[in-house]
C-alpha cells in the first residue's frame, strides 16, 4: 500500500468511516497477530491484546505524526499493549546478575533448521528471556530500545538475549530434538 492510500485510510479513520477501520485491520492484523503470539505465548491471550491495541490504534489515529510507516507506529502500540498484559499477569523479569563479558561465547555454527523446531525451542524460553528475544532478533528493536520499553538496563536486555540463545541451542541440540533439527 503506498503511501497515499495509508494517508487516506488514516483520514477515513479519523472520520470515524468503518470500512476504512475495517481495511487498515484487515492490511495489519494478521502480522500484529502474530507479534502478540510471540509476546504472550498464548495465543487467546494474543487475540485479546491484539483487538485492544488496534481499539487504542482507533482511539489515538489522530496522534499518527508520520514519523514512521503507519505499519512501524501500530506495532509499536501492539508491542506496548503485549507488555501491559505481561505486566497485568505480574510477568517477572529476571534481573542480570552477571556482566555479559563474563559469559562464555557460544560457538555459532551455521545450519540450515526445522524453522517449526526453533519456534518451538522460542515458546519453550522463560518469560523474560523470550520477550527479549522477540523484540531483538525477530521485531528488529535494539537493546537500548528494550531496556526502555520494559524498564529494566541495557545491560540486563543483553544478558537475557544471550542466555535466551543459549537455551534454544541447548533446547535444538537435545537428543530427540537434533534428528528433526536439520531439514
Amino acid at each position: 500500500m503506498d503511501l497515499r492510500s495509508e494517508l487516506d485510510l488514516v483520514a477515513g479513520c479519523l472520520a470515524g468511516s468503518r470500512s476504512a477501520q475495517y481495511k487498515l485491520y484487515q492490511k495489519y492484523a494478521d502480522a500484529m497477530y502474530n507479534i502478540c503470539c510471540r509476546m504472550t505465548n498464548d495465543p487467546e491471550a494474543a487475540s485479546e491484546v491484539m483487538q485492544d491495541a488496534f481499539m487504542t490504534v482507533f482511539e489515538k489515529i489522530g496522534s499518527y505524526g508520520q514519523q514512521s510507516t503507519l505499519g512501524a507506529w501500530i506495532k509499536r502500540i501492539v508491542i506496548h499493549k503485549c507488555i501491559d498484559y505481561m505486566r497485568l499477569k505480574k510477568m517477572v523479569y529476571i534481573e542480570a546478575t552477571e556482566t555479559l563479558a563474563s559469559m562464555p561465547d557460544l560457538e555459532e555454527e551455521p545450519v540450515s533448521v526445522n524453522i517449526g523446531l526453533i519456534k518451538e525451542a522460542i515458546a519453550q524460553l522463560p518469560e523474560g528471556y523470550r520477550v527479549v528475544f522477540t523484540l531483538y532478533a525477530l521485531e528488529g528493536y535494539d537493546h537500548d530500545e528494550i531496556a526502555q520499553i520494559l524498564k529494566i538496563s541495557e545491560q540486563t536486555s543483553k544478558s537475557q538475549y544471550h542466555r535466551a540463545k543459549g537455551k534454544i541451542k541447548e533446547w535444538l541440540l537435545k537428543d530427540g530434538n537434533r534428528q528433526s533439527l536439520y531439514n
